[in-house]
């Protein structure tokens, strides 16, 4: 019966991930990319918000009782030290340049119309490099602290130049970073202050960008290396994908999802791909 039951499985993640790659072909799906990916490669930055909590507090020792959250951690040193040292660390920590895994290479060669980076190190951006594609723009997501005034994001060109509106929409591939990214410009939406307003007002879309709003409408998600065991990845992952077509799929570790985890997968119509990340590059790739 087990063997039956295992086989069924593998039967049922195959034709997911035929589905998928069919899906990422026909530019019907966006990648969403989390720091799980970095498992990948042999990055040498932190692959989890637990491990970001852990440099920093290394950098400048926090409480006991927020060591292990990094939203917590971020503004205790930047309440107590300043936004710039926040900052500073945070390009620190990122320094490391990250070598794309061959799933990065693939997905940034198909060209696609929206891909979600949710981390902050700048690995898909190489991996078009890479594949020596230009036409793209990123959006990244501000702080409102750091003197960007009532703007909720910048945008960069496949230079890395800040660029306006209309050659963001004139882009045939937009990355939209919502928490910043350390390159080109060292953004870090990271501490509890940062997202005070924009938790506010993301249930209104306020913060999420026109174009990743009109690009969305016509597709379906594709979660990879993420997690939502924190209330702030759901309300994020919950709002950029809202109004979106579908359908939608999420590679995830049974074994170490959370109960809330596997409620926000049925609560959102997301199908759960059972499969490690090796696997899922080998069939995308």
């Amino acid at each position: 019966m087990t063997s039956v039951t295992t086989q069924s499985r593998q039967s049922e993640v195959a034709d997911m991930l035929t589905q998928v790659r069919s899906a990422l072909a026909t530019d019907e799906l966006i990648p969403y990319l989390g720091p799980g990916l970095l498992a990948l490669t042999e990055a040498k930055v932190p692959s989890a918000p637990e491990e970001v909590a852990a440099a920093l507090h290394k950098r400048a020792p926090a409480p006991l009782r927020i060591r292990t959250n990094m939203w917590s951690v971020a503004q205790f040193i930047e309440s107590r030290r300043h936004r710039k040292t926040l900052q500073a660390f945070m390009a620190e920590i990122f320094s490391t340049p990250v070598s794309p895994s061959p799933l990065l290479v693939a997905l940034a060669e198909k060209q696609l119309s929206l891909v979600v980076n949710t981390w902050y190190d700048d690995a898909f951006v190489r991996a078009l490099e890479q594949a020596a594609y230009n036409d793209f723009v990123e959006i990244q997501g501000v702080t409102r602290a750091g003197g960007f005034g009532l703007d909720w994001t910048r945008a960069y060109d496949s230079e890395g130049r800040e660029t306006d509106a209309a050659t963001v929409d004139a882009a045939k591939t937009i990355v939209y970073a919502p928490h910043g990214g350390v390159r080109p410009a060292k953004n870090f939406l990271v501490s509890d202050s940062d997202y005070v307003e924009t938790l506010t007002e993301i249930d209104i879309q306020s913060p999420i960008p026109d174009a990743v709003k009109a690009r969305r409408a016509t597709r379906g998600f594709l979660f990879l290396g993420c997690r939502f065991h924190d209330q702030m990845l759901r309300t994020y992952a919950r709002q950029i994908m809202k109004r979106s077509k579908g359908p939608h799929y999420a590679v995830i570790d049974a074994a170490t999802a959370t109960r809330n985890e596997l409620r926000f997968l049925t609560d959102h119509d997301i199908a759960p791909i059972e499969a490690p990340l090796v696997v899922v590059q080998a069939a995308l790739g």
